[in-house]
C-alpha cells in the first residue's frame, strides 16, 4: 500500500483494533422477496436487512437475525423507488407533504423544475407567486426552497432543476426581446448559484410565453454554467408538432455545444398530422448517441396532455405579462387578429388548438372562479355551444377574461401507437408531469390528468404485465437506474449495500392505475410498502404518516464540496511540510474519523487507507481539527500515534 508519508513500525501498531464480527442487527428486514436491483438484470430471491438509511445486506440473512421490523415480500417485486423525472408535486407538497398519489405508486424521488422552479426569486416575483401568503415562504433561492420543503417534511425525496424561465423572469421579467450582456450574466450568476446549492441541471419549457422568447444561443450560455457543475440540460422542447424536427436539433445542438448531457421532457409527436415524424426523432436521437452525444428522454403513458388554454394563443399575446395578455384578448381588434392565428395553421409556434382538432379535442378542468365551474369536465364545443357561440376560440378569449386566469385544460394530441413505440425505446425513463395528491378535500372539487395518479402503476399494469412491451427488469430499470445515472444521483437508484434504503415491494401480478379522464382521484392499487431513506411511509398500502424525504442534490454541490476539500488538502500538504521541516526525524498522521455507511469517494483523494470500522486514516499534518462538509462527524486531532479530540 502506497502511503503519503512513511509511518514508523511502532506507530502502527498503536493503531486501533478491528471489532470481533458480531451478529448483524437491522432496523429492518426485507425477506424472501424477488429483487430487481435496478440494473436492468433479471430478478432474484434475496433479502435486504436495513440499518439506519443504508442498505447493509443484500442477499440471505439468518432467520435469527436481531430485527426491529421485518416485512415478507414473497413473491413480490421488490426494487429501488421509482424516479419521477418531471413532477409539478412542489406546491401541493408544501401544503401537504405525504404525497399520496405518488408514494401509492412506489415513488421515492420528485423532481421539479420543468422551466419554472421554486428559486431564485426576486422581491416581485415572491408577491406574484405567493402574494399575501409570501411570508410563510421566505426564501429567495432554489436550494433554500428545497431545504425549506425538507424541514416543513415530505414523504418523498425532492429535488429540481434550476428554471431557465424562473430565471428569466427574474432579469428579463416577462418582454419578449434578449437579455442585455449585464442580464445575460446575472443570469448565469443566478444558474451558478443553483447549481452550487444542488440543481440537478437547467431545465426550459419553450413551448410557453415567456420561455419561448429565449434564443438557442442563450440557453447554449446558460448551459455552459451548467456543464462546469457536470449537470443536464432538460427541456420540454420548443415544438412538438409541426417543428418537432426541428426542435429536437435544437437540443441535440445546445447538448453539443455546452457539453453536457440533454434530456427531452414527455417526448411526443403531437397533432395526428406529426405524429408520423416520431420515428425521425427516434432515428435522430439514435444516431447522436451512436456519435457519442449523451442524450436520452422521458415520457407519460397516455395520449393526452395536460397544461392551460393560454397554450392556444400566439405567444406574442403574453409579451409583458398577465396584465397585457389580458388587455390584448379585451381589445375588440386585437382579439380578432388572435382570432384568426388561431384558426391558421402555422410554424412559427405550437398551435394546441389545431393539434387537438379543435375544441372536441380540448377538454376544460379547471377554473379560479365559482360561476365558470360548472364547465369542469366539458370539451371547449361544448361550451361554446352552450353559451350560443358558434366560435370556439372566442369563447376560450371570454373565458380566459371571465376567470382572469390561464384555465386548466387537457388536450387530445397524441396516438396510442405512438406511446406504445416510445415505451420501448431503451433510452426513456418517466415522469408523470403532475403533482402529487391526496384524494381529500378540495382536490376533489378539481379535475386532473390521471397521469398524476396513475403513470408508474399503468406503466407496470398495462403495458409491462397485461401488453409485455417490455420485461418487467427492463421497466425497473427505467423508472430507477437510468434515471438515477443520467442525474448522477449520489448512491440511489439501485439496490446495493451502501445505498440509500429508497425500496418499493409491489405485486407485479395486481400492480394497477385506476385514475381516468372523467374520474382522476383514484389511487393506484398493487404497491404494498414503500420506504424512504430507511423509514416507512407505505405499509400494507397505507400511509403511515412519516416524511422522511430529503433534498436530493445534484452533481455541482459535491462538486463544491470536493473544491473545498482539494483546498483544504493543498493547505495541509504546505503546513505539513513546513511542520516536518521544524521537526526533523518526526512523523505525524491525521486520524479521521467518520460515520458508518461514508463513501469512501467523497473523503479527500490523500486518503490512503480504509481501516476497520469504517475509521479512515489519513497521513497528513498533526495537530489540526478539520470540519468538511460532505463528513458529518467531528474530525480527530493526534501527533506521534495520540489519538485526542474525540
Amino acid at each position: 500500500m502506497k502511503l503519503l508519508f512513511l509511518i514508523p513500525a511502532f506507530l502502527q501498531l498503536t493503531l486501533p483494533p478491528a471489532p470481533a464480527q458480531q451478529t448483524s442487527c437491522y432496523d429492518t428486514i426485507i425477506r424472501n422477496g424477488i429483487i430487481f436491483d435496478g440494473t436492468g438484470n433479471a430478478g432474484f430471491t434475496a433479502d435486504i436487512g436495513i440499518v439506519d438509511d443504508r442498505i447493509k445486506t443484500v442477499g440471505e440473512i439468518d432467520a435469527d437475525a436481531c430485527t426491529n421490523h421485518e416485512i415478507d415480500a414473497e413473491a413480490k417485486a421488490v426494487t429501488p423507488g421509482f424516479i419521477n423525472m418531471l413532477s409539478w408535486g412542489a406546491n401541493p407538497l408544501m401544503a401537504d407533504g405525504r404525497s399520496m398519489s405518488g408514494i401509492k405508486q412506489g415513488v421515492t424521488l420528485e423532481l421539479f423544475g420543468e422551466g419554472s422552479s421554486i428559486g431564485p426569486l426576486n422581491e416581485q416575483m415572491r408577491s406574484d407567486r405567493w402574494g399575501d401568503n409570501s411570508d410563510n415562504h421566505p426564501w429567495r433561492t432554489l436550494g433554500e426552497g428545497l431545504l425549506w420543503m425538507e424541514n416543513n417534511g415530505v414523504s418523498t425525496n425532492i429535488g429540481s432543476f434550476v428554471g431557465a424561465t424562473t430565471v428569466r423572469i427574474h432579469e428579463v421579467g416577462y418582454d419578449d426581446r434578449e437579455p442585455t450582456a449585464e442580464e445575460l450574466q446575472n443570469m448565469k450568476n443566478l444558474v451558478e448559484e443553483a447549481m452550487q446549492e444542488g440543481a440537478m441541471g437547467l431545465g426550459t419549457s419553450l413551448i410557453y410565453a415567456p420561455a419561448f422568447y429565449a434564443s438557442t444561443d442563450e440557453l447554449i450560455e446558460l448551459s455552459k454554467i451548467v456543464s462546469q457543475y457536470n449537470g443536464m440540460y432538460i427541456s420540454h422542447i420548443r415544438s412538438e408538432g409541426n417543428r418537432f424536427v426541428e426542435s429536437v436539433e435544437e437540443l441535440l445542438k445546445i447538448g453539443l455545444k455546452a457539453g453536457l448531457h440533454a434530456e427531452i421532457h414527455h417526448l411526443k409527436a403531437a397533432g395526428k398530422q406529426n405524429w408520423h415524424k416520431l420515428d425521425t426523432v427516434i432515428d435522430m436521437v439514435d444516431e447522436a448517441r451512436s456519435g457519442g452525444q449523451s442524450v436520452t428522454t422521458n415520457m407519460y403513458t397516455y395520449n393526452a396532455a395536460a397544461t392551460s388554454l393560454a397554450a392556444i394563443f400566439p405567444p406574442w399575446t403574453q409579451d409583458g405579462g398577465h396584465n397585457r395578455w389580458i388587455e390584448r384578448l379585451s381589445d375588440p381588434e386585437t382579439r380578432e387578429t388572435i382570432i384568426q392565428e388561431v384558426y391558421t395553421d402555422s410554424d412559427e409556434w405550437e398551435n394546441f388548438y389545431l393539434m387537438a382538432g379543435g375544441g372536441e379535442g380540448i377538454i376544460l378542468v379547471g377554473f379560479r372562479t365559482e360561476a365558470l365551474q360548472k364547465y369542469v369536465g366539458m370539451t371547449l364545443a361544448e361550451v361554446a355551444n352552450e353559451r350560443g357561440s358558434g366560435d370556439e376560440v372566442k369563447t376560450a378569449i371570454e373565458l380566459t377574461i371571465e376567470d382572469n386566469n390561464r384555465i386548466s385544460a387537457i388536450y387530445y394530441l397524441m396516438s396510442e401507437e405512438n406511446v406504445r413505440r416510445q415505451i420501448q425505446i431503451p433510452w426513456m425513463s418517466f415522469g408523470s408531469d403532475g403533482g402529487t395528491f391526496a384524494a381529500e378535500g378540495d382536490v376533489l372539487n378539481r379535475m386532473v390528468h390521471p397521469r398524476a395518479w396513475g403513470n408508474f402503476a399503468r406503466l407496470l399494469g398495462k403495458y409491462v404485465r397485461d401488453h409485455q412491451l417490455i420485461s418487467l427488469e427492463e421497466a425497473i430499470f427505467r423508472l430507477t437506474g437510468l434515471p438515477a445515472e443520467n442525474l448522477k444521483l449520489q448512491k440511489r437508484g439501485f439496490l446495493r449495500v451502501g445505498y440509500y434504503a429508497d425500496i418499493v415491494v409491489f405485486d407485479p401480478e395486481t400492480i394497477q392505475d385506476h385514475a381516468t379522464f372523467d374520474n382522476p382521484h383514484q389511487y393506484a392499487t398493487g404497491v404494498e410498502h414503500v420506504l424512504v431513506n430507511g423509514v416507512q411511509v407505505l405499509e400494507n398500502g397505507s400511509h403511515t404518516g412519516e416524511k422522511p424525504g430529503r433534498f436530493i442534490k445534484g452533481p455541482g454541490y459535491y462538486m463544491e464540496i470536493d473544491q473545498q476539500k482539494a483546498a483544504y488538502m493543498e493547505k495541509v500538504t504546505e503546513e505539513l511540510q513546513q511542520k516536518i521541516k521544524q521537526n526533523p526525524g518526526k512523523e505525524f498522521r491525521l486520524l479521521l474519523v467518520v460515520k458508518e455507511g461514508t463513501d469512501p469517494a467523497t473523503l479527500p483523494v490523500n486518503v490512503k487507507e480504509v481501516y476497520m470500522s469504517n475509521i479512515f486514516l489519513l497521513y497528513a499534518n498533526g495537530r489540526q481539527i478539520i470540519k468538511l462538509a460532505a463528513l458529518d462527524s467531528v474530525k480527530s486531532i493526534e501527533e506521534d500515534g495520540e489519538v485526542t479530540g474525540f
